[in-house]
């Protein structure tokens, strides 16, 4: 049984669980604790309390110096003040001490207006800095996806807490001592020599601007502007679950209608949904599965089972950093975005008369991985990228403001064909357990010859860390396991290493929640009502649409009919799958 203690807190009194700390216990009676190091991702239970920013100090009665609420356990007896003038004097000066210490450049900041710090300045009335000193200067590091100006950073090593515990990517630590610390990768190399899979965990909660996305909306306004440029645009299923959030929308709106209306009033020629290209990946990554399974019951014994979804790009980055000796386990079928882009500049081109090269591929994601992913050799035809950049859900929010749009009064607009008609089976992977849920769908009718009755695999739903399922294909039983965030995707590969894998198949997302919680969506701060909310939106998109299995999508049939032949045929093959490469040797 839990011990409870009793203490008072501003004069309120108040009973908790012995080993609850200070700024947990004031939350209980409503009491606001300004905190900028800490962080509490309720999704994922997992809390950062370092004090070391010390803008949480509260005075405890009693005691000389000030404590930090945020990693102080309350004690039986304990007499709070939260807010006294000693208090407020502490916090003010630590403000202007951090800010000593940092660039006041917030007019041109990636993160202006949306900066824990500037936030907290502004709340705690500093409009003037008493202290001068030397200010810390670092390099900034340019990598295709994330750009670190550690001349922001305060070293509230959120960031290090998300690459190191929750992803496991060991990208990011402190190095150095004293006034020199950063956070960096190893000896100060560049973010792109590092073992960094592009996730954007770090971006999502990094306070200040140190790390920020790599913005191309500039280089968007320059090909939107150009009359020689054909520019087309697809856009992810998350986006449509989050975008509405930026413009002051309660979580789990689903705004597909205004995003393309959105897009269309930006100038793009045709706007598209990634979730056709998501239909399309179902019917390369099905059939794979099936060839293996197939082989795999003839005794096959050289066989790579389980086949692991290869939709996102920060897994498969992980997989080829860490694990490169298994890159031949995963799907070979490109993600999405890259199939799309793919068959845009091939069969969407000649149908519209142009040259590939004339042609510009925008997509819109919830994801940061997925501007590596467009730029990764691969993926070009002479030099030429299937997919010429991704801007992220916030950036085109961003450029939706400056065209000085009303969001939320715009008119519903539909998507363009051929590529924009999809089925409820695409709509579901932004989520996680969605990618092996659709590739079900599909699968099970084409190895059974029987139709699915029930199209909803509630056993693949829900946001544990790694979840295990069984389906029973008419007489077969399949195992199925799912995992979000790169440090439970890590426990699953790890037991493929060693042998003990019972799964034919495996779902991995590199992001918590998948891709409704990507490194590029509105950010969350660790909220799982948001990422629940999210979800729901494209569930019940999933659950509304006519069509709910990829392979009766009228338009993949075409496609197939007319330019692709036949799944993992030799076109298809040639034009929507990939291979993967041993990246240990960037990093030394």
């Amino acid at each position: 049984m839990e011990q409870m203690i009793k203490l008072t807190i501003d004069n309120k009194d108040i009973e908790v669980v012995q080993g609850t700390t200070i700024l947990e216990a004031a939350k209980i009676i409503g009491v606001d604790i300004p905190t900028l190091c800490y962080m509490h991702l309720e999704d994922l239970d997992i809390e950062h309390n370092p004090g070391g920013c010390r803008i949480c100090v509260v005075e405890v009665e009693g005691r000389k110096n000030l404590a930090s609420s945020c990693n102080t356990k309350c004690v039986a007896g304990m007499n709070i003040k939260t807010h006294s003038m000693r208090v407020l004097n502490a916090r003010k000066t630590v403000m202007e001490l951090i800010l000593s210490d940092h660039p006041a450049d917030c007019l041109v900041c990636a993160k202006s207006g949306n900066c824990d710090l500037q936030t907290m300045a502004n709340n705690l009335g500093v409009r003037e800095i008493h202290y001068k000193g030397e200010q810390s200067t670092y390099r900034v590091d340019y990598s295709p996806s994330i750009i670190r100006d550690m001349d922001k950073c305060i070293m509230c090593r959120r960031c290090e807490t998300m690459c190191n515990v929750v992803q496991t990517v060991g990208a990011l630590s402190a190095i150095n001592r004293g006034f020199e610390t950063v956070v960096s990768p190893a000896f100060e190399m560049n973010l792109e020599k590092s073992p960094c899979t592009y996730c954007g965990q770090c971006v999502a909660v990094c306070p200040t601007g140190a790390l920020t996305e790599k913005d191309h909306t500039n280089h968007l306004i320059g090909d939107l502007a150009d009359p020689n440029k054909t520019v087309i645009v697809q856009t992810a299923p998350a986006v449509r679950a989050a975008l509405g959030e930026e413009f002051g929308m309660v979580p789990g709106i689903l705004v597909t209608g205004k995003m393309v209306a959105a897009l269309r009033n930006l100038g793009f020629d045709r706007v598209f949904d990634t979730d056709f290209a998501a239909d399309l990946t179902i019917m390369e990554e099905g059939t794979e599965l099936l060839q293996r399974l197939d082989a795999f019951l003839k005794g096959d014994k050289k066989v790579k089972l389980p086949i692991l979804t290869s939709c996102c790009p920060a897994w498969v980055n992980f997989f080829e950093h860490h694990f490169p000796d298994m890159k031949d386990i995963p799907s070979t079928a490109r993600s999405p975005q890259q199939i799309f882009g793919s068959i845009a500049k091939t069969y969407l081109a000649n149908k519209m008369g142009i040259k590939r090269e004339d042609m510009t591929v925008v997509s819109v994601m919830p994801c940061l991985a997925k501007k590596y992913e467009c730029q990764r050799d691969e993926f070009k035809v002479d030099g030429d990228p299937d997919v010429n950049y991704s801007i992220t859900t916030r950036e085109l929010a961003n450029l939706i403001k400056q065209a000085n749009m009303d969001f939320v009064t715009l008119p519903d607009e539909d998507f363009d064909n051929p590529l924009g008609e999809s089925t409820g089976a695409g709509v579901i992977f932004g989520i996680t357990g969605g990618v092996i849920e659709a590739a079900i769908r599909t699968a099970y009718e084409i190895y059974t010859g029987k139709t699915l009755e029930k199209v909803d695999f509630v056993s693949f739903r829900g946001m544990e860390g790694v979840r295990s399922a069984k389906v029973d294909f008419n007489g077969l039983e399949l195992n199925i396991g799912i995992a979000h965030g790169l440090g439970n995707a890590r426990k699953l590969l790890e037991e493929i290493r060693d042998g003990k894998s019972q799964y034919h198949a495996i779902e991995i997302m590199a992001c918590p929640g998948g891709c409704i919680g990507g490194g590029g969506q509105p950010l969350h701060h660790g909220d799982a009502s948001i990422i629940a909310k999210r979800a729901a939106a494209l569930y019940r998109e999933d659950a509304g649409k006519a069509i709910r299995k990829s392979h009766e999508n009228p338009y993949i049939i075409k496609l197939y009919e007319e330019f692709l032949g036949k799944p993992c045929g030799e076109l298809s093959h040639k034009l929507l799958h990939t291979h993967y490469f041993d990246r240990k040797d960037v990093i030394e």
